[in-house]
């Protein structure tokens, strides 16, 4: 998972509020192997999607946010935009998303 800056017009006009989890949680990438999540917390942030690819996932954080996940330290990320991009490896003949 990777949060690349982004300047605020590169955000989609399309971009609506991201779905939360139960929880109320705002997920970036899941894990597929353990179910563990890389969620992002902070007082004024929002995980925006675009709402024609949902798949296609911002974070617009006004003041400061945190990146937390359940085996490593929280990660802290300052105010500005980003763009959420799910990494990826390769496979012989083919890419697949860096599974957790």
């Amino acid at each position: 998972m990777l949060l690349v800056p982004v300047s605020a017009a590169e955000v989609p006009a399309t971009a609506v509020p991201a779905p939360r989890d139960r929880s109320g949680r705002m997920i970036l990438a899941r894990g597929e192997a353990t179910g563990h999540a890389h969620v992002i917390v902070g007082p004024d942030v929002m995980l925006l999607a675009d709402r024609d690819d949902v798949d296609r996932l911002f974070v617009r954080i006004v003041t400061r946010a945190r990146v937390v996940h359940e085996e490593h330290s929280a990660i802290g990320v300052p105010a500005g935009s980003y763009k959420v991009v799910r990494q990826r490896e390769y496979v012989p003949g083919s890419w697949r998303p860096v599974a957790d």
